[in-house]
């Protein structure tokens, strides 16, 4: 996907036009959190949130049906590090090395999302000697 800034803008991979810097009630029809500036493609409905109110993108612009697989994946990793069977970096590298890649979910399309979601938690909490053990990546 080509999320590339441009000027002011983000460029919407779907129609590759620049996508407008906006509050994020443009999308919802009200603002939603504290951070609630994001670039929206109004045609297409792609959409990605910024940092704290900044320009920075949090990864990719993404249609409604790619962001369901990516809360999903968010769904599923973000209890493992919040509870603490395992550090939010460790957790993040295992991702890396099981995929052979740098891994975000902000940046994963959903062919990347629906592969976190097939991998066992047991592999991502385990103990390192256990994991290294384990470990094939996924091709």
């Amino acid at each position: 996907m080509n999320t590339t800034p441009r000027g002011e803008g983000v460029i919407c991979p779907n129609c590759n036009k620049p996508a407008p810097w906006v509050e994020n009630k443009a999308k919802y029809g009200r603002n939603y959190g504290t951070s609630y500036m994001c670039y929206f493609c109004k045609e297409c409905r792609y959409y990605v949130g910024c940092h704290n109110n900044t320009r920075k993108p949090l990864g990719t612009m993404i249609s409604d049906e790619h962001c369901k697989y990516r809360k999903a994946v968010h769904n599923k990793i973000d209890p493992l590090w919040q509870t603490g069977k395992i550090a939010r970096k460790h957790l993040y590298s295992r991702l890396s090395k099981i995929l052979g890649y740098t891994y975000h979910t902000g940046e994963s399309d959903m062919e990347t999302c629906k592969k976190v979601l097939e991998i066992d938690d047991k592999l991502l909490t385990c103990s390192k000697e256990e994991f290294n053990s384990l470990l094939i990546p996924i091709k």
